[in-house]
């Protein structure tokens, strides 16, 4: 609004100009740009001719047309100065003319008077070209022949005149350069000419820097960047790393494994670098069903088992084609091995193997051919082979990768009846593979053991009385051999004994060792057997061993005592007659009582079983003297009854009992006169110990004649053969046997309680019954000596030897 104000304002001045006929002209002033707030353009008043002291009075005053208030005037002084910094680009934005002016009004009342000012704002290079754009790209092909042109986008400088673009300069470069060209407005463009042909693969961007160049002084320049980007043709062919390589894997490796990754590259980009691989013709059908070609990637992986031991080498050619409009392609050749690892176990093959064999085989034979392989190669396929090292046994390799088994030690079956052998092989692979296999090894037996006894000296007990047929013990030997070798038969190696063979006595059951007693035993007679057993296996030649067997005969409590001494008849009363002027402590009688059995069973005490004055007498139990205990007196009875018992130690104990019938006398020649037991032409001894020294005597005697005589027979009789063993009534009936007589006479206590030698007088006396039909050997008597039978025994005969 104000400004049409100021429009009617002046027009109604020009009016009055005209009406008043005031005429008024233009004062033209120049100045450059740019410059700076206050400064001085120049004196209005002094130019137009005014009184500076009416200036604020005419109310002067500064108009600019159309423009902003760039000027102003100092009322005080006149002055046109600058207010604000003046930009000739930002006043004049068109470059239609080289002129360019800020048109002022100066305006003064009283009178009003109108002065028209023009300043020129002179340009000044303050501005430099400048592109459109900061880069500037161009697309161009690397088939677009050389010379070929390509627009620049051009600078614009505000500044005109001389100050604006007058040239281009474009980098160095061996493919482009430009051309300056002139418009029809007189502006300066550059076209980019193609100087060299492209090649996007060895380059496929150009920067290039664009420079405009104004005429100011001093110059000023803009620049621009030039991409070029170079376009792809197809004009390169697929290529791989390598043309050919050689791939190493593993057997055995899983379906799926990454063998090799192909790399083809192409220096063409887009479609034209997009590449598909595939086999070539010349790769076979067992190479493409063994492994796969990824054709988009370039993998080849494991399609199929692999196995050293059938394949080892794989060949194949891999063709790279891109996928331009003429598509070109690249090769390459591929060697894959397969490397061998120990998947193969080793194997062993039993060529020949001899079982069974006899224990006595020779060191060095050979039992076994054994034969080794491995499918492997090197170390996976070298193998050895064992045994355990406990074994009699050995490997010698015969050949390559055969070996013998042979017997190293001696072969015992009883000890090892058969070994299992283990053959086991291994490869030295890493780890080691193995494979074993186990063949038995039988021995035979062969007899080589002689049958053994659990003692080499058996000691049985038998007591005496036993039944005949009793089982005495079980000698059983063992053979470690088998079947026939092992087979035992008992036999008694023959011994005679007294004449006696010891088969007549004992018997042994052939099959089982079983001892039989075949008669009844009397340790009285036989207090022990020494004799052999042996046993022979039925093996050839057959094998034998034998024992020592001691056969003791035990003693029974079977025997009761005898009274020898005082001697009477058989169930008579011993009449004895002492002086009744005995003194006290005196001997009276003794009674001695033998019992043939042991030790121990023949242990005889004594005691009084009836007593007529048990004050009177007394009675050793151990020597089984009678004594006075005290004189006798006139009270006494002249006729005393002792009976005297004797009993042994056995278990059951056994007893003999004696009775004495003392009568005391007067004198002692009467009363020993009256006994009827001792011929008259004896002087008989009142000590009864004298006679059984005497007695003893003579029967050691006898034993000794007994001993020679038997060495003598022995000499000269022939050796029976086998007989039954005799019963034990024969053997005491037939006392011709020399061993008999010396038994009956000499060692025998029963024997000895049937003869009571007297040797004062050369006569011997018999004591006790003899069975009648029985013939003694009296031995231990020179030739003449009388013989006297006192015990009603005519029957029986009494005789020297011949």
């Amino acid at each position: 609004m104000q400004s049409c104000k100021r429009y009617v304002l002046l027009g109604i001045l020009i009016l009055l100009s005209f009406v008043h006929n005031i005429s008024t002209s233009v004062t033209h002033y120049s100045i450059p740009e740019e410059m700076k707030e206050g400064s001085v353009v120049a004196n209005l008043a002094t130019d137009l001719s005014l009184d500076v002291k009416t200036l604020n009075q005419r109310k002067m005053r500064l108009d600019i047309i159309a423009n902003k208030k760039y000027l102003d005037v100092n009322k005080e002084t006149g002055e046109l100065y600058v207010v604000e910094k003046i930009d000739r680009e930002n006043i004049c934005t068109t470059k239609s003319s080289a002129s360019c002016y800020l048109k002022l009004e100066i305006i003064l009342e009283n009178p009003v008077r109108i002065f028209n000012i023009e300043v020129e704002i002179l340009d000044m290079n303050d501005n430099a070209p400048q592109f459109r754009r900061d880069a500037i790209h161009l697309d161009i092909s690397e088939a677009t022949p050389k010379g070929e042109r390509f627009s620049l986008s051009n600078a614009v400088d505000p500044d005109v005149g001389s100050n604006s673009v007058k040239t281009y300069h474009l980098t160095e470069s061996e493919h482009f350069n430009i051309e300056v060209q002139t418009g029809r407005d007189g502006s300066k463009f550059a076209d980019l000419i193609l100087k060299k042909t492209l090649d996007r693969e060895q380059q496929a961007v150009h920067n290039l820097i664009l420079t405009a160049v104004d005429g100011g002084t001093p110059a000023r320049s803009g620049t621009a960047s030039v991409i070029v980007r170079v376009l792809d043709t197809n004009d390169n062919a697929p290529t791989f790393d390598k043309v050919s390589l050689s791939v190493k894997i593993m057997e055995n490796s899983p379906i799926g494994s990454l063998v090799v990754h192909l790399n083809a590259t192409d220096l063409d980009e887009g479609s034209n670098s997009d590449i598909t691989y595939s086999y070539s013709l010349y790769t076979s059908e067992k190479t493409q069903e063994t492994f796969n070609l990824n054709p988009s990637t370039g993998e080849i992986t494991v399609k199929g088992m692999l196995n050293y031991e059938d394949f080892r080498i794989y060949d194949m050619e891999v063709i790279a084609t891109d996928k331009g409009a003429n598509s070109l392609s690249g090769q390459c050749t591929i060697k894959i091995l397969v490397e061998d690892m120990n998947d193969n176990h080793p194997e062993l093959s039993i060529k020949s193997f001899q079982s069974p064999v006899n224990e006595n085989i020779e060191l060095d034979t050979v039992i076994a051919v054994v034969s080794v392989s491995d499918k492997d190669s090197g170390n996976n396929g070298v193998v050895d082979l064992y045994i355990p090292d406990n074994m009699p046994f050995k490997l010698r390799e015969s050949s390559d990768n055969y070996y013998e088994l042979v017997v190293s030690e001696p072969l015992d079956r009883e000890k090892v009846p058969e070994y299992d052998i283990t053959f086991t092989v291994t490869d030295r692979g890493s780890p080691p593979l193995s494979d074993n296999e186990t063949m038995t090894l039988e021995l035979l037996d062969v007899n080589d053991n002689v049958p053994q006894f659990p003692q080499s000296f058996y000691t049985i007990r038998v007591m005496e009385n036993n039944a005949p047929g009793a089982l005495l013990s079980s000698l059983t030997a063992f053979d470690p051999d088998l079947h026939e070798n092992q087979y035992l038969v008992y036999f008694i190696l023959e011994k005679e004994i007294a004449n006696t063979s010891m088969s007549m006595l004992f018997s042994i059951n052939p099959e089982n060792g079983n001892l039989y007693a075949l008669k009844t035993f009397d340790y009285e007679i036989e207090k022990e057997f020494l004799f052999h057993i042996e046993a022979r296996d039925s093996g050839s030649p057959p094998l034998s061993s034998n024992v020592t067997v001691h056969i003791i005969i035990v003693d029974q409590n079977d025997n009761a005592p005898v009274i020898v001494s005082p001697w009477r008849a058989h169930g008579s009363v011993v009449e004895e007659k002492i002086p009744r002027s005995t003194d006290k402590g005196s001997l009276v009688a003794k009674v001695i009582a033998l019992d043939t059995d042991s030790v121990h069973n023949s242990r005889i005490t004594y005691q009084f079983l009836q007593v007529t004055d048990a004050t009177l007498f007394s009675l050793d139990q151990y020597n089984g003297e009678i004594r006075t205990m005290r004189m006798f007196s006139y009270r006494d009875p002249r006729h005393q009854r002792l009976v005297v018992v004797a009993k042994d130690n056995g278990e059951p104990a056994l007893s003999a009992t004696v009775t004495i019938k003392l009568s005391t006398v007067e004198t002692v020649v009467k009363a020993y006169s009256d006994m009827t037991e001792v011929p008259l032409e004896y002087d008989i001894f009142s000590d009864l110990n004298l006679y059984l020294v005497i007695g003893l005597g003579s029967v050691s005697f006898l034993l000794l004649i007994t001993i020679l005589v038997t060495i003598v027979l022995k000499c000269q009789k022939p050796k029976p053969s086998k007989a039954a063993p005799p019963c034990r009534n024969s053997v005491i009936s037939e006392r011709n046997s020399t061993i008999a007589d010396s038994t009956l006479v000499s060692n025998d206590a029963y024997w000895y309680s049937l003869f009571l030698a007297e040797t004062r007088k050369g006569k011997l006396v018999v004591r006790q019954p003899v069975p009648k039909g029985s013939r003694y050997i009296v031995s231990s008597l020179p030739r003449g000596t009388g013989l006297t039978d006192t015990s009603d025994s005519a029957a029986s005969t009494l005789q020297y030897p011949k």
